[in-house]
């Protein structure tokens, strides 16, 4: 096999990659601290608020393998700055907003774009550093610790904003860092070598659609309404069934959106899966323990985002560690299960906090082995999803990464808070309503000891489902950067 020849300046190219990564990670829990302030000043109501959020994840879910799959078939550069592009016009609109339905319109383009963005981000990622294992490892190990790391950089950067400026900064905030990686990619990435012209695959396009979209309100409205609300349960059954009919599409389809043995292959289908069960995990961490810090501790939006800041940078150590020292030479298996078991140790510690224990006994230690744990997941499992496909299914396989944690926090939302909500509903009942703070702090340890059992089932999973050995990547994809 001959060696295939290093792309230049690409760990450039890493760091504008790593920047477009970063702005879509932050936008996702910025938003989280800016909405209360943005609805005090429109004047829209909390069910309007929550349309805010549900509208992003309806166009960012269902758009994921479109996404993709443009990106393969019409370039991988191109699709990025198109993605990059829209999200900061859309952010500028969102910002400019002086009612609530602008700013819906533009929550839901931004969700649109990055659908377009994130995929071609990572496929990039993927056939630029397709050559050398272990520079693959270290630009997968930057590139994960930013995934890991960018949800409590942007509870950091929202409170900021939001105290210091106001609310729309929250949205303005992403026209500099989509400039910054567009100047960049327009010297840095190259626009690769298109594939043959195929057919659309229109009926599977639509289907995917349809039922992503359907599984994600469903279960969106399930954490609001609860599981017995008949939205709740017509959009999901509706959605699941499209998304067998997908299935069943895809594998009689010339040209699928999604070619199954993309999702069959061993490796990647146990990358995907793990993804799932973490992103539900995951969430856990961010809501609750946010929710914790700032309703019960009483503790400003600023100082939550310190708070998180002794997580981020073990998550960083843990993902360059992991990628650049030890995925090259062991591969996924030990890593992923290692940082899987890492959080469940993490969030069982988090069970101890009170309504008036500090932040220092109990919730920074849990955050430290946490963020050690997310960094030697996110890396690992976002090399081994990508690896060992041919450059023309690079970016639906991409797609497929963001697909499975975009689903697995929709289910870790709607589940969770049902279970916080019941936990905290029987100890009001068993106690009286005078113990409200210590009913939703029953609440949160309900939900930290069942996301410890989710990712120790994240662990079993890798470890049963990952093969012993460095990862091999695709000689297509080697020769068709």
């Amino acid at each position: 096999m001959t060696r295939a020849v290093p792309v230049p300046h690409r760990w450039w190219a890493l760091a504008v990659l790593s920047l477009a990564q970063l702005m879509d990670i932050v936008d996702n829990t910025i938003m989280n601290i800016a909405l209360p302030s943005a609805q005090t000043e429109l004047g829209f109501s909390i069910a309007d608020r929550q349309w805010l959020i549900t509208g992003y994840a309806l166009a960012f879910g269902s758009l994921l393998l479109i996404g993709g799959r443009l990106s393969d078939l019409f370039g991988r550069k191109r699709l990025f700055m198109v993605g990059l592009g829209g999200f900061a016009v859309a952010s500028a609109v969102g910002g400019a907003a002086t009612g609530f339905e602008v700013l819906l319109v533009a929550r839901v383009a931004q969700g649109a774009f990055a659908a377009a963005l994130a995929p071609a981000a990572l496929s990039l990622l993927s056939v630029t550093f397709s050559d050398d294992p272990g520079d693959r490892g270290k630009a997968f190990g930057v590139f994960g610790a930013i995934s890991g790391a960018g949800g409590a950089l942007g509870l950091l950067l929202g409170g900021l904003l939001t105290e210091t400026l106001s609310w729309r900064w929250c949205l303005y905030v992403n026209l500099i860092f989509a400039v910054l990686a567009f100047l960049g990619a327009i010297v840095f990435l190259r626009p690769g070598i298109r594939p043959a012209r195929v057919r659309f695959d229109t009926a599977g396009a639509v289907t995917s659609v349809a039922g992503l979209a359907g599984l994600v309100y469903g279960l969106g409205n399930a954490a609001d309404n609860g599981w017995t609300d008949p939205a709740t349960l017509i959009t999901t059954v509706a959605g699941v069934a499209l998304l067998v009919l997908f299935v069943v599409i895809e594998r009689r389809a010339e040209h699928p959106l999604l070619p199954i043995r993309v999702v069959l292959d061993r490796v990647r289908g146990a990358s995907y899966l793990t993804l799932g069960i973490a992103g539900a995990g995951t969430f856990v961490v961010f809501l609750f323990l946010t929710f914790y810090l700032q309703q019960t501790l009483g503790i400003s939006p600023i100082l939550t985002g310190v708070a998180f800041l002794p997580m981020i940078g073990c998550v960083m150590i843990g993902a360059v560690v992991s990628g650049t020292v030890l995925m090259p030479r062991v591969g996924p298996r030990p890593l992923i299960p290692a940082g899987a078991l890492l959080a469940a140790i993490g969030l069982a510690l988090l069970t101890r906090i009170g309504t008036d224990t500090g932040y220092a006994s109990t919730v920074l230690p849990s955050l430290v082995i946490m963020g050690l744990g997310f960094g030697l997941i996110f890396g690992p499992v976002q090399n081994a999803a990508t690896s060992g496909v041919t450059a023309s299914h690079a970016g639906v396989a991409s797609a497929m990464v963001n697909t499975s944690q975009q689903i697995g926090g929709s289910i870790g939302t709607a589940v969770f808070s049902s279970l916080a909500a019941l936990a905290t509903a029987r100890y009001l009942t068993a106690h009286g309503t005078s113990h409200g703070a210590a009913a939703t702090i029953a609440g949160y340890h309900l939900v930290f000891w069942i996301a410890a059992a989710v990712f120790a089932a994240a662990a079993l999973t890798a470890a049963l489902l990952f093969r012993n050995g460095p990862i091999r990547v695709a000689d297509e994809l080697q020769q068709t950067h």
